[in-house]
């Protein structure tokens, strides 16, 4: 029988009667859009990523974009970002009129690299077409970006921080969350994530009030917040005053009845992540490249990533043994016809080496150690094989 390469039904199982109870209760209320169960989840995802303010919204891309949008960030506008990553990071560059920048990444984490960044800055700068507004640290495959670093170069240029959370969100770096260094964090609760939903939908984290009331407006059409009626009479609903052009990116009550319930066992999972992830380096790391983390940190194992100079050839053997994998960006962003014309200064040569050697072997919390057997058995005869 096919082993799980993500095995939600196991987390669903775990969850129980209370998961469904929370749901039925959504159901009941009739309170669909921005129900109680909303600001419930924004305190509790707060509480746990130590950050004063919480937007929840409708995706983890919108999330990206009401960052940009709240900062005014658009046309002549450079934001950093990797190339090695998924393409809702520098799509929404583009939706706000913006263009991305792309930057290599390190060779070990596969996370942005400090000092490439720093030269790309400065290319940018030197060459005068762009204005350099934003960085876009990545946390690939649940792990944290280098951000004491990194947060030092978009210091030294003037420029804000965000962490794209998408993949890493309850990562940490020397016990610190990613927003300790960023200006604000996103991440996506897309099912497949360590945290996920059982649909779509996204949040915002940052330590900042004016920013926070800034996306709380543009989350729901640009509607009127409490610092805009200062001095003023509307005793309306306010997303009938609109102050700025927004969107709709209101996560749905469901969602974050479900999310509150995973959010309970959130913690347990991370470390059952990482017992797996340390079961895996112990059986495989004599035969492939196997995934170092960033010292200090810890990461929530969105992906367990190998590197192997034969992925098709490993992929066809571990498909004979009921074995999945997936392989994440074979075409880098910057690769691909669409964003080809966007700046790559100095070169993406990691970036280009990197996509057309990694491969993802099944990983979850609930993988039991006679299914990770499995996994090693079938690498390990594949790649002592093929030395």
């Amino acid at each position: 029988m096919p082993i799980p390469f993500i095995d939600l039904q196991a987390q669903r199982a775990r969850l129980g009667q209370a998961l469904e109870d929370a749901i039925l209760k959504v159901v009941r209320s009739g309170a669909y859009i921005m129900g109680p169960e909303i600001a419930a989840f924004e305190a509790a995802l707060g509480e746990f990523g130590e950050a004063p303010f919480v937007l929840s919204c409708g995706s983890g891309t919108e999330a990206l974009q009401l960052v940009l949008m709240a900062w005014e960030i658009g046309p002549g506008d450079a934001v950093f970002c990797p190339s090695f990553t998924f393409a809702a990071t520098a799509e929404v560059m583009p939706l706000v009129g913006a263009s991305p920048v792309f930057v290599d990444i390190l060779p070990d984490t596969y996370n942005l690299d400090p000092a490439r960044l720093d030269a790309a800055i400065a290319a940018v700068k030197a060459e005068g077409k762009l204005t350099p507004k934003a960085v876009i640290a990545v946390d690939l495959f649940g792990q944290p970006a280098d951000y004491p670093a990194i947060a030092a170069v978009a210091r030294k240029h003037g420029l804000k921080l965000i962490s794209d959370s998408a993949q890493g969100f309850g990562c940490t770096l020397a016990g610190k969350h990613p927003l300790h260094w960023a200006d604000a964090t996103t991440t996506s609760f897309f099912p497949a994530k360590p945290l996920g939903c059982y649909g779509d939908g996204g949040a915002v984290l940052c330590k900042d009030a004016r920013l926070h009331d800034l996306l709380v407006s543009l989350r729901v059409h640009g509607q009127a917040v409490k610092s805009d009626l200062e001095g003023r009479t509307f005793e309306h609903d306010p997303k009938y005053l609109n102050m700025r052009v927004g969107m709709n990116s209101r996560m749905d009550t469901i969602q974050a009845a479900v999310l509150l319930e995973k959010l309970r066992i959130f913690p347990d999972e991370i470390q059952a992540r990482n017992l797996v992830a340390q079961r895996y380096a112990e059986g495989l790391s004599d035969v492939v490249a196997t995934p170092k983390v960033i010292e200090g940190g810890v990461s929530v194992w969105a992906q367990y990533t190998i590197e192997t100079e034969d992925r098709d050839g490993l992929a066809a053997h571990l498909r004979e043994q009921q074995v999945p994998t997936a392989v994440y960006y074979p075409i880098p962003i910057h690769k691909q016809g669409v964003y080809s014309a966007y700046p790559t200064p100095g070169g993406l040569s990691v970036t280009e080496a990197k996509a057309g050697k990694v491969i993802s072997l099944p990983m979850h919390a609930y993988l039991t150690p006679e299914d990770q057997d499995q996994v090693i058995t079938a690498v390990s005869a594949y790649a002592k094989r093929n030395s």
